[in-house]
């Protein structure tokens, strides 16, 4: 393959820009999966001190192994993804995906394709497929490399644990490891091809650029003589801390290359019909305003003021002080309702008197006395209905005319009762009217407050929020830690060699696990058992088959792992 290849290397401790943009996404990293050791060291100091030096500068490693492998599975899943798309899906992301640079090299290659080719289109999504391709062959690549040395660090941290608690000497221990961590370093060395920005280029391969990633290997004084003093220790300890500033450096500068674009290169033909869209509206607010000699936007201005005003006082203030005045005016009405209440009680008592006084004088005393309100009635109607026969002789020598004033009395009593119950209804119902009224303020509110809240909750939390999707999100990363705890076990069942890569994988889902359950569930109260749980599944010699039992247990007990029961 022609090309050019340059040997990386670490000049003056300087970030470029491509490290920057590196960096962005592991400046708010959190404290993650802690590094173990197989027992607790002894209290002598001179006899731990090494092991403890060692262990403070391998948790920095693996945490920075750690986000590293973080940034290479997100950037490996969007071009993954991709690459599992539909044709048409890769050619958007060819056209109108990256830039308008790309857009309009790519309409002017379509343009020259479509009088030599049937389909044009074939071509370019040939050259795509093969630019994508070419990016998640070396991150899932680099990926598996990064993972290897995490499970490495681990397993060899934990194998010098195990030698002290067996009695070896601390500083044979710690030397071995520093050694096993440092050869576990070269996995990564090699050659990394920078891929071509050209998607459209297929098959052009003269411009491609090669980086050699290359460490600085462990003296052989050093490595023939394990048990060093203090001070050779600390030069090996500094040796893995500027491999891992050379590894940080040349994962700034290649992890650029491969990066996905920003979303507003991505979005690019979005914004730049907002772009447009606002010019063109400056451009006419402009003519409407004082500076293009014309009054309008004022007058627009206070008209809009205006109509916010009365939309607030008629939706707003009105409602609301109605709403006020009714629960206030509940306790100073009361004397009302019972004054109106006692003209009803009134009226009935007149009219029963009146149906009394007639019944005693139509059918006597003792029929008065004995019958209820509506057998004095129907006594008065059956009176009415005899006068009727004779209504202009009963009208002036018999009681047809007073039967007619007890039913004005009757209908009377019915009104006065009925406008109190009207009324009652109407009191009641005043607030709801209000609340109805206030309504569409309260959605505007609602409407703005989501808009404002949106922004700041997008891309935050996420399976560290609350809800159901964020309960799915750490339900997920309980599956991936179960399918690295079986897929580990196969590689060593099978004697593999990418088992210590399945490892890395193991304790990189856990990390993300930790991250995720650790704030809520320091809110529910579960953090202090899950956490000795998830340090559990961490450990390299404790058998699958308790992994498996202990993973098991936490889908069904810890509630922020727990499925949410679906409303129905």
């Amino acid at each position: 393959m022609a090309g050019e290849t340059m040997e990386f290397e670490v000049k003056g401790g300087l970030l470029s820009r491509a490290a920057r943009y590196w960096k962005m996404g592991s400046a708010s990293s959190r404290k993650g999966l802690p590094l173990l050791l197989a027992s607790p060291l002894s209290p002598n100091e001179d006899e731990t001190g090494p092991v403890e030096k060692v262990v403070d500068v391998m948790s920095i490693t693996v945490n920075q192994l750690l986000e590293h492998l973080h940034g290479v599975t997100k950037y490996l899943d969007f071009w993954q993804k991709l690459s599992e798309g539909e044709d048409n899906e890769k050619l958007s992301f060819m056209m109108f995906e990256r830039g308008p640079w790309a857009f309009f090299q790519g309409i002017k290659l379509f343009i020259r394709a479509s009088f030599v080719e049937a389909s044009p289109g074939k071509e370019l999504i040939a050259a795509a497929s093969a630019r994508i391709s070419e990016r998640v062959a070396v991150l899932a690549d680099l990926r598996e490399r990064l993972a290897t040395v995490t499970g490495q660090v681990h397993i060899e941290v934990d194998k010098m644990g195990e030698k002290v608690s067996n009695g070896q000497k601390s500083r044979l221990a710690s030397s071995e490891c520093t050694v096993a961590v440092l050869k576990a370093l070269s996995v990564l060395e090699g050659g990394y091809r920078l891929p071509q920005a050209d998607y459209y280029n297929h098959g052009v391969l003269s411009q491609a650029v090669t980086i050699v990633l290359d460490f600085e290997e462990i003296p052989d004084i050093l490595a023939c003589r394990l048990e060093w003093s203090n001070n050779e220790l600390d030069d090996a300890l500094k040796l893995v801390s500027d491999n891992m500033w050379k590894l940080q450096n040349f994962l700034d500068t290649v992890m650029w290359q491969y990066r996905r674009p920003r979303k507003v290169v991505r979005n690019w033909i979005q914004y730049t019909g907002g772009a447009l869209g606002l010019g063109i509206v400056s451009s006419w607010l402009f003519r409407h305003s004082r500076l293009g000699g014309s009054s309008d936007l004022d007058q627009w201005t206070k008209e809009s003021v205006q109509a916010a005003s009365s939309f607030l006082e008629e939706h707003v203030q009105q409602p609301l002080q109605s709403i006020r005045d009714d629960l206030f005016d509940t306790f100073h009405k009361r004397h009302r309702v019972g004054h109106e209440l006692g003209d009803v009680q009134l009226t009935a008592e007149s009219l029963h008197r009146m149906l009394k006084e007639f019944v005693a004088q139509t059918k006597g005393n003792a029929a008065a006395e004995n019958s209820s309100e509506q057998q004095l009635m129907e006594l008065m109607m059956s009176r009415y209905e005899t006068e009727l026969t004779h209504p202009v002789r009963n009208i002036f020598g018999g009681e047809l005319a007073r039967a007619l004033l007890i039913q004005v009395q009757k209908l009377k009593l019915d009104v006065e009762t009925a406008m109190l119950d009207l009324n009652q209804i109407l009191r009641a119902n005043e607030i709801n009217f209000a609340v109805l009224a206030a309504m569409p303020a309260f959605l505007v509110a609602l409407f703005v407050g989501w808009l404002l809240k949106k922004p700041f909750t997008e891309d935050v939390k996420r399976a560290e929020g609350r809800g159901r999707k964020a309960q799915l999100l750490r339900r997920m990363l309980m599956v991936n830690v179960e399918n690295a705890i079986m897929t580990f076990q196969m590689c060593v069942d099978e004697d593999q060699e990418d088992a210590f890569a399945q490892f890395g994988t193991l304790i990189y889902s856990l990390d993300r696990l930790h991250k995720a359950v650790k704030k809520p569930a320091i809110e529910s109260g579960e953090w202090s058992s899950l956490e000795k749980d998830i340090v559990e599944l961490a450990k390299p010699r404790l058998s699958t088959y308790y992994k498996l039992a202990i993973a098991g247990r936490m889908e069904r007990v810890y509630e922020i792992l727990v499925p949410m029961p679906k409303l129905r």
